[in-house]
């Protein structure tokens, strides 16, 4: 065998090692940005919740800003480790796929506002 061969075959398996901790990182990052979006949801439908009091509503406010900040900078923050590509696919696969189950919904009484009330959505 050749020395470049011993020496691509040594290799290999690091590359392959090295390309599976970056999936699973992007994985994990990804996670975190659904928790964000999630947060972001549901915080949004207690703001905009008749059963919360006005000062409570201020609160998650000032709580919904800083969620929507945190998002935004994960989403900066998987670009510049992984990629714009990336940070657009996770963006929008998060966008898509994270929703409030139908249950919890139950617990809104918004009966005055829709989804397309959210500002966050």
């Amino acid at each position: 065998m050749s020395a470049y061969l011993l020496g691509v075959a040594s290799i290999y398996p690091g590359l392959l090692n090295a390309r599976e901790q970056q999936g699973n990182r992007l994985a994990a990052s990804t996670q975190e940005l659904a928790g964000l979006r999630f947060s972001i949801i549901l915080t949004a439908r207690w703001v905009a919740s008749a059963s919360e009091e006005i000062e409570r509503r201020n609160e998650l406010r000032t709580e919904l800003e800083e969620l929507r900040r945190r998002y935004s900078e994960k989403i900066d923050e998987i670009a510049m480790t992984f990629g714009v590509q990336n940070a657009i696919d996770a963006k929008e696969n998060v966008e898509r796929t994270v929703t409030v189950p139908s249950g919890l919904d139950l617990y809104f009484t918004t009966s005055t506002t829709s989804e397309d009330d959210y500002p966050c959505l």
